[in-house]
């Protein structure tokens, strides 16, 4: 068992954020956390890597209790960049953690080249990029050669070339063995590193495989809408107009062919839009929004 919440709860006051959030992670996979801002993300993880305590429930983690400091050889938390120090290096950071857990310098130095990091690790963090940072933080996570990676939002407030370097990266960490759990908006990137979801709504789990919802469509513009529908409903079950569009879900037909049949009854196309299904619509679907 790489990691076990048992009927977790955690309020605020009178505000109840977690209400017994229970779920299993049995083998190395990539899980990600999704919910809107206070839904509670940060305090699960929080609990989870014990810096904050719940209220009650318990939290296991490689067979052992979360307030064994001794997991943390094993489990590594990247939070945001607030907890780097603007004076010190890159590599002043990574020294720390090594001294800390008695990691030889030649894998530190190692680590940071796998990163990329290497051409600013003795630079003051003070200069750093933000993606620049976020390297750094994954750098810092990864240097123990974790079984268990938690990472909280690791790609808010990358540029496009960062996020995409840093979702390689969280792939290649997950091919050698790490098990992930990460929290994100960005549900773009994480259609692209996992379809194990938990879902975080009014303070209770819904965990999914969002491949079992994953469907390929396609938005024809064409110049006769109806004569369109009724050539293809009679090859394609899932067919409807939106918006003066027909959608269409292909189910394994071809798409030349689909042009084919348009073709043939003098159908033109003026336009084909490629939709792709994943966890932003589930996320619409669960959290209702318009």
């Amino acid at each position: 068992m790489i990691l076990s919440v048992k009927d977790v709860k955690k309020a605020y006051g009178k505000q109840q954020v977690l209400k017994g959030i229970t779920f299993k992670i049995e083998k190395p996979q990539i899980f990600a956390l999704v919910g809107p801002n206070g839904s509670g993300k940060s305090t699960l993880l929080n609990i989870i890597t014990n810096l904050i305590s719940p209220d009650s429930g318990e939290v296991e983690i490689l067979g052992k209790s979360n307030k064994n400091p001794k997991i943390f050889k094993e489990v590594s938390f990247m939070q945001d960049n607030s907890v780097l120090y603007d004076y010190l290096t890159g590599y002043d950071h990574l020294q720390f953690i090594g001294d800390v857990q008695k990691i030889p310098k030649k894998e530190i130095l190692e680590t940071a080249e796998r990163i990329g990091i290497t051409s600013y690790i003795h630079k003051k963090v003070g200069k750093y990029s933000l993606g620049m940072k976020q390297h750094l933080l994954l750098t810092m996570a990864i240097v123990n050669n974790p079984k268990l990676l938690i990472l909280d939002e690791p790609l808010n407030g990358l540029d496009p070339t960062s996020a995409i370097k840093v979702r390689n990266l969280l792939l290649d960490i997950y091919s050698n063995g790490t098990t992930i759990l990460l929290s994100s908006h960005n549900l773009g990137e994480i259609d692209r590193v996992t379809s194990q979801i938990l879902f975080l709504k009014e303070g209770k789990l819904i965990e999914e495989d969002i491949s079992q919802y994953e469907e390929t469509s396609y938005i024809l513009t064409v110049n006769e809408l109806e004569m369109a529908k009724k050539v293809l409903e009679e090859h394609i079950e899932k067919i409807r107009i939106i918006n003066n569009k027909l959608e269409i879900v292909p189910n394994g037909m071809i798409l030349n062919n689909i042009v084919k049949l348009l073709d043939r009854e003098k159908v033109e196309i003026i336009d084909i839009e490629k939709k792709i299904r994943g966890s932003e619509e589930r996320y619409q679907e669960i959290f209702m929004v318009n």
